[in-house]
């Protein structure tokens, strides 16, 4: 099993938006890609606290059967749609995957 946990810093503004807003219209997007592939074990998005001290703001936690789901939902394009909009409204993006 391989987990994929990804990390977003958001604009203050971006996009015509505020910082609060994108991370909604993120989580969104972010939640039709669940269950986009077989072998997709879990997928969940959450966003920052509000009140909390956090360096990041959308945070993506997921689980893979192998390599080649997580590969297979790399390349679904559900999952392309999201990126011009993501990198519009990115400030920083963390990302690690690792096997269990």
């Amino acid at each position: 099993m391989i987990k994929h946990i990804v990390m977003w810093k958001l604009k203050d503004f971006a996009e015509g938006a505020d910082r609060a807003t994108n991370a909604r219209r993120m989580k969104e997007q972010l939640d039709a890609c669940a269950n986009i592939v077989p072998g997709m074990f879990a997928f969940e998005v959450a966003l920052a606290q509000p009140g909390l001290e956090a360096s990041y703001d959308v945070v993506l936690y997921s689980e893979f059967a192998d390599q080649e789901a997580l590969k297979a939902y790399g390349e679904h394009p559900t999952h392309h749609a999201l990126k011009p909009f993501f990198g519009a409204i990115r400030e920083a993006r963390q990302c690690m995957d690792y096997t269990i």
